[in-house]
């Protein structure tokens, strides 16, 4: 018997797939690397940037630390759309699109 999937026990916005994830970035109006970064920056670096952003852009934050697929969305929580891009090989994309 397996114990529960990571997918069972994190609140994590809904995945992109990965051709819908690449066209997306090269959309972004702001890419920022937060791999090695652990939260709390990811999240302040987002809320910074999400201001400076016009309705409907986006903003991608690439990263290694799986706490910020959740933490980032939720800091900017009613200020823009969240989805999330897993590679398989532990990087994640978050895109937000400022509401």
């Amino acid at each position: 018997m397996s114990g529960p999937s990571l997918d069972d026990v994190t609140d994590s916005p809904d995945e992109l797939d990965d051709e819908t994830a690449e066209e997306l970035v090269e959309e972004a109006a702001e890419v920022q690397d937060m791999t090695g970064e652990v939260c709390p920056y990811p999240q302040v670096e987002a809320k910074k940037a999400i201001q400076q952003l016009d309705e409907g852009e986006l903003l991608v934050q690439e990263t290694d630390h799986v706490p910020s697929t959740e933490n980032v969305p939720r800091a900017v929580d009613d200020a823009a759309d969240a989805r999330v891009w897993r590679s398989g090989n532990g990087l994640y994309r978050i895109y937000l699109w400022k509401q």
